[in-house]
């Protein structure tokens, strides 16, 4: 049974023991507090846990569509938003709202008040805040919001919903995949900005790939291995969002026919990192064209 406060003063709480409720709804009660202010405090069943993806949002409610379905459950003053592990370097345990993003992964301890469930703990990991983050800076939120305000009712939520999973779908095992093409864009130590070659040579690939049927692009960054993990992974990313960036925004190539851009550090070096020559080829960020097997005939 969890018991929320209205006061200021209150503390979500999670009682150990029963409060009988007619036919499983919420009640309120009114109660003086220490200074003679009036207390309400809401009183509803412990709910379910419900582990999936954001993939709608509008103000403090958030759609969760899990294994099972869509499942709508509501933020209030007293919900907690944390951030576990991974490599951002978040040491805030508890973060701000504006971290739930759509695509990201969460898992919500819930309550229930008559036919609303209301998040009392919200987690994900850093690294899939990391990975959200950038998927909605490189698509301008078309990832599920498709650029517009997500709609209040049930009907534009599905929608919505529809929109994100079709395109979180697309995230499969590279082995579903034929690779017809790779094209490499490199960069300077350090640095993400794109070169007039890589800018060149990116809108060549995605022109390549808008002729060939059902493609997608997968975008992989790479740094060589010089620095950190750390600092490679984000450097990485960065790389990879901003090739996202240019082929959507100046080689037209649509958000949802791209696979989510993936930042792999120092791993999977083209060459030897030994030599300078072999470090600036592996500073690199990898534009695969893929086609579906199951498209492909294959």
């Amino acid at each position: 049974m969890s018991v929320i406060s209205t006061s200021p003063k209150a503390l979500l709480l999670v009682a150990a023991f029963a409060v009988p409720v007619s036919g499983g709804l919420s009640a309120q009660e009114q109660q003086t507090g220490p200074d003679g202010e009036v207390l309400t405090t809401v009183i509803g069943a412990e709910g379910p846990k419900v582990e999936g993806i954001i993939t709608a949002r509008n103000g403090d409610v958030l759609q969760i569509t899990t294994s099972g379905g869509p499942v709508t459950v509501t933020l209030n003053e007293e919900t907690e938003v944390r951030g576990t592990g991974g490599f951002l370097g978040l040491n805030r345990k508890r973060l701000g709202e504006e971290a739930l993003l759509n695509g990201l992964p969460v898992t919500v301890e819930t309550w229930q008040s008559g036919s609303t469930l209301v998040a009392s703990e919200v987690r994900f990991k850093n690294s899939d805040l990391e990975t959200a983050a950038m998927i909605r800076n490189g698509t301008a939120q078309q990832f599920a919001a498709q650029g517009a305000r997500i709609d209040t009712n049930a009907e534009g939520i599905d929608a919505n919903a529809r929109a994100a999973e079709a395109l979180r779908g697309r995230l499969g095992d590279i082995d579903q995949y034929n690779i017809k093409g790779v094209t490499n864009v490199y960069f300077d130590t350090g640095k993400w900005q794109l070169s007039p070659q890589a800018r060149t040579d990116l809108c060549n690939a995605a022109a390549e790939a808008e002729a060939i049927e059902n493609s997608l692009l997968l975008v992989v960054g790479y740094t060589d291995n010089t620095g950190s993990y750390e600092i490679n992974q984000t450097l990485s990313e960065r790389r990879a969002g901003r090739v996202v960036n240019y082929l959507q925004q100046e080689c037209s190539w649509k958000p949802f026919r791209m696979l989510t851009p993936t930042g792999m550090a120092a791993s999977d070096p083209l060459v030897s990192n030994d030599t300078a020559e072999g470090r600036a080829q592996n500073r690199r960020v990898s534009v695969n064209i893929l086609v579906s097997k199951a498209l492909d005939g294959m």
